[in-house]
């Protein structure tokens, strides 16, 4: 039986490489690379370390691949409840620490550094009628792209502004209780009350045709 082998811990003031990034994510983008140099800039600029718990928090304003290059650098996830998602569509991140009480946003600003005939092969390659040739062209314009972005001095690409913001609420610890629709067992704190039964939210949905 083979163990899983311990994750080897940074030292201080080292950040994970964009090739581990990669392989976390599954594969390489424009969107990853730049969701890197946000991640590394924001640690940079507020001084912090990768957290173990709560003691970092980011907001993020896309859920796009970005996301995960700044899961695997910051250590601010969604299980432990220290990454927010609000899906605006827009490459903005705000990061805050709670032990400075300080906060930095992160807008990305990428124009030109994405080829532009990969805008006109996008939509052939997505939908699945671009040819090999063409497929191979939009690979290789990627490649340039990242490249790029991750070549690039910081100020080029990224507006980095420092922020007042509320602290965010901390992650709220349920007591798991049975359903008593399903019997599976749900938060309480997730449940919905249906004729008198406390009830998981599928149930809940099926029940009332919603």
């Amino acid at each position: 039986m083979c163990l899983p082998q311990p994750i080897q811990e940074k030292k201080s003031g080292e950040f994970p490489t964009y090739d581990e990034v990669v392989e976390f994510h599954g594969h390489s983008c424009g969107g990853l690379a730049s969701g890197f140099r946000v991640a590394v800039a924001a640690m940079k600029a507020l001084g912090v370390e990768r957290p173990k718990d709560e003691e970092l928090v980011t907001i993020a304003e896309t859920n796009a691949c970005g996301v995960d290059a700044i899961q695997f650098i910051t250590g601010c996830t969604a299980g432990k409840g220290n990454l927010i998602i609000h899906d605006y569509g827009k490459h903005a991140f705000t990061f805050y620490c709670r032990k400075s009480n300080k906060a930095v946003r992160v807008v990305t600003c990428l124009d030109g550094f994405m080829p532009e005939e990969m805008h006109a092969l996008r939509p052939k390659v997505f939908s699945g009628q671009a040819t090999e040739e063409e497929k191979a062209r939009y690979q290789e314009l990627a490649h340039q792209g990242v490249h790029a972005i991750l070549a690039a001095p910081e100020e080029k690409i990224l507006k980095i502004t420092y922020v007042d913001i509320k602290p965010p609420q901390k992650a709220i610890m349920y007591q798991s209780i049975p359903c008593e629709c399903c019997g599976e067992m749900v938060a309480d704190g997730k449940t919905r009350e249906l004729d008198g039964k406390r009830v998981c939210m599928p149930c809940y949905l099926s029940a009332t045709n919603q």
